[in-house]
């Protein structure tokens, strides 16, 4: 004899990060359905890019959804700075990137784009890398060509492995791959060592060797942009926007038409929250109070919204019953 479950219909699936919610296997096909979206014509055709925030914990992931974006990506760097109070200069271990990226992927209901460094060490280490994030359920995971110790793209003094040996990591990183829908995203720096010309060629080398998005990272000029659109159309585009960095600001839409599909924003979240941090930090040092700055914070209400308390204790409510019974 079936019983009727103490809860309503909906109710436990809306637990995030508790309850039943989409799989691996269905953000990833999101992802790469906003990739086709976001790239279909090249350069200079009207598209919808995929505006990508970057975020450090679960708080920021839920931020980015809650604001309607489409995807998140967990940043490295922002990883490094709020995560361990590092600079990004390659101290953060593939197995701890590993652990983080789970933890937001289960915080989350859309894709998540992972950034894993070099691959922490040559083909196998990649290879390995490919599936422990797999196993954390991103939804695609960038790799880049520096050598180990890799620097922030918009810092200066890189060394880059041979592009020869970065395809050989792509082709294996594509190879370990038990869900062919995850997405590999290719990242040079080349610019900042050998010139825009050689990021370029590195570029379709890569794509060659299997790499579902390319991303030239910090391109100096308009013109550069436009040169990396126009070469390298017909695989999905990333540009990286730091602000304060080495690439041009423009808007979203100017990038498209530049022939970016793909517009990462990848701590614009965390300078912010950085910045708004210090100034309540100093006016509590200041004043020794709080209440005078109550319009200036999250609300206690809309703090318990974003992590959806109201629907965590009609779900602690209807599961104190017993199943079948209707008091």
């Amino acid at each position: 004899m079936s019983h009727t479950p103490p809860w309503e219909p909906g109710l436990l699936p809306s637990l995030t990060g508790v309850g039943p919610g989409p799989s691996a296997r269905d953000k990833r096909a999101a992802l790469r359905a906003a990739l086709a979206a976001a790239t279909a014509g090249g350069p200079g055709t009207a598209v919808d890019p995929l505006v990508l925030p970057g975020a450090t914990d679960a708080l920021g992931a839920r931020l980015v959804e809650d604001a309607g974006f489409g995807a998140v990506y967990a940043t490295g760097a922002g990883l490094a700075n709020a995560g361990f109070g590092l600079p990004d200069i390659g101290l953060v271990s593939q197995t701890e990137v590993a652990d983080h990226a789970g933890r937001l992927t289960e915080a989350t209901r859309v894709p998540l784009i992972c950034d894993a460094d070099t691959g922490y060490g040559g083909p196998l280490a990649a290879m390995r890398t490919v599936r422990l994030l797999e196993r954390a359920g991103v939804a695609g995971l960038q790799l880049e060509d520096q050598e180990m110790p890799k620097r922030c793209g918009h810092f200066d003094s890189h060394a880059l492995i041979p592009s020869g040996h970065m395809q050989t990591k792509i082709a294996a990183a594509c190879e370990a791959r038990t869900d062919d829908a995850l997405v590999i995203i290719a990242r040079t720096d080349a610019r900042s060592v050998h010139g825009i010309d050689e990021a370029i060629e590195r570029g379709r080398a890569y794509a060659e060797a299997g790499a579902d998005v390319l991303f030239v990272e910090a391109p100096r000029t308009v013109g550069e942009l436009a040169l990396v659109g126009r070469e390298l159309a017909g695989v999905p585009l990333v540009v990286n926007v730091v602000e304060g960095g080495k690439t041009p600001q423009l808007s979203v839409a100017e990038y498209a038409e530049l022939g970016f599909g793909i517009v990462l924003f990848a701590n614009y979240l965390m300078r912010s929250m950085h910045l708004a941090g210090q100034e309540a930090l100093a006016h509590l040092k200041e004043h020794g109070e709080t209440a005078s700055r109550a319009g200036r914070m999250a609300s206690w209400e809309q703090r318990q919204s974003l992590f959806n308390l109201p629907r965590f204790s009609a779900a602690e409510s209807a599961l104190d019953r017993e199943l079948g019974s209707n008091s």
